[in-house]
């Protein structure tokens, strides 16, 4: 199975391929959005600005949106996740790919600092979710953002800072980290090889 990683110059993927490379996925970085369509799943990560999604035009968005839903899976990391949802308080005039309802917004942290930085805890609500199979209640992993997802029924693990905000996300086959699996030890590990369980199911059912 091949992950395309896509990278539109929102960060460093120099971390991502290091944990999926420990966690023995197949993957690559597109140049082109059609090469999307050779791929079993597709992973978008990205730190900073929600206005850096722009990079992705909207040829990229269609293809990401044709593989969703041919039955490709989806994981974003970071701002990936707020990618997923419709829009970013952040850039409001710039859609995200809409694969989840709601918009995000600037994290109420009651005097807490923002960006909130550093660990925090997971704590899974009471519904199943494959990307959290294995991963135990209140694990820490690591945090780096300003803004922040609503908490809707695609939330299957919230965090709080402040206010309490989705920290994971997963509808059918399209999952979402607030946090950085890729720096989040052995729970993020377990993340990301829970992902690629699903996309090797998948695989094996086309």
């Amino acid at each position: 199975m091949r992950i395309a990683l896509i990278d539109y110059r929102a960060g460093n993927l120099t971390s991502v391929r290091k944990a999926l490379s420990v966690v023995g996925a197949d993957f690559f970085t597109p140049t082109a959005a059609s090469e999307l369509r050779d791929a079993d799943a597709v992973i978008v990560p990205g730190v900073g600005h929600f206005a850096a999604t722009a990079n992705l035009d909207a040829k990229w968005r269609a293809t990401i949106r044709e593989g969703v839903a041919a039955g490709k899976p989806l994981l974003g990391i970071c701002l990936g996740l707020q990618f997923l949802f419709e829009s970013s308080e952040e850039a409001p005039d710039l859609p995200g790919l809409g694969l989840l309802a709601g918009r995000c917004h600037f994290l109420q942290a009651d005097g807490l600092k923002v960006p909130h930085v550093g660990w925090n805890t997971l704590a899974k609500r009471p519904r199943n979710s494959r990307a959290l199979a294995g991963v135990g209640d209140n694990v820490y992993a690591y945090f780096t953002h300003s803004y922040a997802a609503p908490v809707t029924d695609a939330c299957v693990a919230t965090t709080t800072h402040g206010e309490t905000f989705a920290s994971v996300v997963e509808q059918d086959h399209v999952m979402g980290a607030q946090f950085h699996p890729e720096k989040s030890s052995d729970a993020g590990l377990a993340i990301l090889r829970n992902f690629l369980a699903l996309v090797q199911e998948r695989k094996e059912r086309r």
